[in-house]
């Protein structure tokens, strides 16, 4: 089966289709810059550029930055706020024409992970950050998700952890690796007394320069980085709307 997967950032838009049995992508991913504003409508368009390059027809996965609930997202931490409220699905589907479910952008990652990356063989409390524009979280016990955990935003030293501890942090105050990781070590610290887990898998574009930091990070909990690297939010994606296909066919 293959389902074309999409996943939204607040910097760039990305897809590709993707093979669910064996999680490969099937074709070269297509990435255009998140338009500014990251309006609704702006933003569907986008996707639908990206499936019309593929000729695409079929279901669409999408990994939105954001809580979603029955397709609605929740909030706007990275996005324009007119998100807030929309029925992300609904909005695509006209766009595109196509069938599409939506999840959260960083359980999206955990999926792909937990199927067919870090996470394929381990059982337990499993817990993946990602590391980008903000700080994703998706949290599976025995390879179950349980949704929208949006830990980026649990509060360090008065701040949002992902203002402090993400990528774009990083960036904006060109902090080197040591400092930086120095403050996600807080962060992961913080996650490991409230969860316990028994893995973290650390993802996003930061996590192909894990041994720049690595040596940094004291936690007790086993790390490891992101097999998928940044191809784990569209396999997710795709790996999320097998849920449209069986809601077609039955």
């Amino acid at each position: 089966m293959e389902i074309l997967g999409v996943d939204i950032g607040g910097s760039g838009i990305k897809g590709a289709p993707v093979d669910l049995a064996t999680g490969n992508m099937l074709a070269s991913r297509q990435r255009i810059p998140t338009p500014e504003p990251s309006k609704p409508q702006a933003v569907a368009q986008v996707v639908a550029e990206i499936a019309r390059g593929f000729s695409w027809q079929g279901p669409i996965g999408c990994g939105f930055p954001a809580p979603i609930r029955g397709g609605v997202a929740l909030t706007a931490a990275n996005v324009h706020k007119k998100w807030v409220g929309t029925n992300v699905a609904t909005l695509i589907a006209e766009a595109t024409g196509c069938p599409v479910c939506v999840i959260n952008d960083a359980d999206a990652a955990g999926l792909a992970e937990m199927t067919f990356g870090a996470g394929r063989d381990r059982n337990g409390v499993v817990m993946m950050v990602t590391i980008g524009t903000g700080l994703g979280t998706a949290l599976f016990v025995d390879h179950h998700l349980v949704p929208n955990t949006e830990l980026g935003h649990v509060e360090i030293e008065g701040q949002d952890a992902e203002w402090r501890a993400s990528d774009a942090a990083r960036k904006r105050e060109n902090l080197s690796w040591k400092k930086w990781a120095r403050r996600f070590n807080l962060y992961l610290t913080r996650l490991e007394r409230l969860f316990w887990p028994d893995l973290f898998i650390l993802g996003g574009g930061t996590s192909k320069e894990f041994d720049s930091f690595r040596e940094y990070l004291s936690v007790s909990t086993e790390i490891l980085p992101a097999e998928l690297l940044n191809e784990a939010g569209i396999i997710g994606a795709a790996l999320s709307a097998r849920s449209c296909v069986d809601e077609a066919g039955s």
